[in-house]
């Protein structure tokens, strides 16, 4: 008897059977992952975002190992948080205070609180088709939902909760009109999770100045985009000025840590003990020791050498699409970006409804997974890159993709066109 819920404990590691088999990982190095079989496959998915320098980086494993052997639950202050914080606290501008947790989703959650606390008002508006984290209430217009679409005039919205449709100047302006209640908008640099939807020219910076004016705070969920385009945040990337943050995933290469960053005043009523926070495991040991690890190296990575080398990827990929008669458009960055069956990426998450294939999502997988390289099989999913991606491996995928859409283009009925 199988003990284990639907062969996994989060729903995003499902994956369809290949050849009647299911896939189990049983280790990871570098660019590689190899499975209980032996079969070694580059990974793509890297940890959803989670893993930047690959699998198994030796100085993250060290750390992370001398933290563990010290202790690894020691209850009280201990000596590795502050200097985990302060290494973070260096790529965060003005957002120079720190909370650690150790989930995405509590990250936001704990985010939320505070602008709550701050602003005395209940409700955040969130991004349609964004995710921000499982809990109950910010699920509401999650990509895939029925919410997650929705015309002028009908805006779904709970008690605590309401949406914002992504790229949508206007929308903006109406939100703040139908509610006034509004204590933060939760915004992503880019809508990540539906597929890297890019923001809109001076969208980013729309939404902040209308928030701001109505006296609302900005969240800037960087869970999955934090240090990934720089060492540091998208938001201030773009020029942003957001209240607080929301960072996790390669902030410990692949270790379980997440923070919140926010403005020090925005922050107080935790430190004055007069707003909620805990976690027996926030802040723990082993995670801020990956912490330093990990931002040590990502300091001086070179992040223009990896987009370039991912862009120049993208490229290949739509020729090779092209060369085999079927459509193929790219959206999001060199390091990490969405795949599209469509003569152009889309530009709102209505476009992209209409574009997701889920046949050919699934189909691509499957013949990449064939030919040793393992993909995202979601419409909305991503194709990242790490640091351990190199011109070899990025070389060994192009034998990958070149194998899966040529038995693609052979089918007669292709999920692709």
């Amino acid at each position: 008897m199988a003990h284990l819920v639907g062969d996994v404990s989060s729903a995003a590691r499902i994956l369809p059977d290949l050849d009647g088999e299911k896939l189990f990982i049983q280790r990871g190095r570098g660019a590689y992952l190899w499975d209980d079989r032996g079969r070694r496959y580059i990974d793509t998915a890297l940890g959803f975002g989670a893993v930047l320098l690959g699998h198994s980086e030796p100085a993250v494993i060290e750390a992370v190992g001398a933290a563990l052997q010290d202790a690894a639950a020691p209850s009280w202050a201990h000596v590795r948080e502050h200097a985990a914080a302060d290494c973070l606290a260096r790529h965060g501008g003005a957002l120079d205070k720190v909370i650690f947790t150790n989930s995405g989703s509590e990250a936001v959650h704990l985010a939320c609180r505070a602008a709550r606390a701050h602003t005395g008002r209940p409700r955040i508006a969130k991004m349609a088709a964004g995710f921000d984290g499982w809990f109950d209430e910010v699920t509401l217009g999650n990509v895939g939902s029925a919410e997650a679409t929705f015309a002028p005039g009908q805006r779904p919205a709970s008690e605590r909760m309401t949406l914002l449709r992504y790229n949508d100047f206007d929308d903006v302006e109406r939100l703040f009109a139908e509610h006034r209640d509004i204590a933060a908008v939760l915004l992503e640099p880019m809508l990540a999770n539906a597929g890297c939807i890019m923001a809109a020219p001076g969208y980013l910076a729309h939404v902040q100045r209308v928030a701001h004016a109505h006296g609302a705070l900005v969240i800037s969920d960087e869970v999955l985009m934090g240090f990934r385009r720089h060492p540091g945040l998208s938001s201030l990337y773009e020029g942003l000025d957001p209240d607080l943050a929301s960072v996790g995933k390669a902030i410990g290469n692949g270790v379980p840590v997440s923070a919140v960053l926010g403005k020090a005043h925005i922050l107080a009523g935790f430190e004055e003990g007069r707003v909620l926070r805990g976690g027996t495991f926030s802040g723990n040991p082993m995670a801020c020791a990956a912490v330093q690890a990990t931002l040590d190296q990502l300091a001086s990575a070179d992040y223009p050498a990896l987009v370039a080398r991912g862009d120049a990827l993208r490229a290949w990929l739509v020729e090779l699409f092209e060369r085999h008669g079927l459509p193929l458009a790219t959206s999001g960055y060199g390091n990490v970006f969405g795949l599209w069956p469509a003569e152009r990426a889309p530009g709102d998450f209505d476009e992209a409804a209409r574009i997701a294939n889920p046949g050919f999502s699934k189909a691509l997988h499957l013949e990449l997974r064939r030919a040793g390289l393992l993909l995202m099989p979601s419409p909305y999913g991503r194709l990242y890159l790490s640091f351990a991606h190199t011109d070899a491996v990025v070389e060994e995928m192009k034998v990958a993709f070149e194998q899966a859409v040529g038995r693609l283009a052979e089918k007669p009925c292709s999920p692709a066109t």
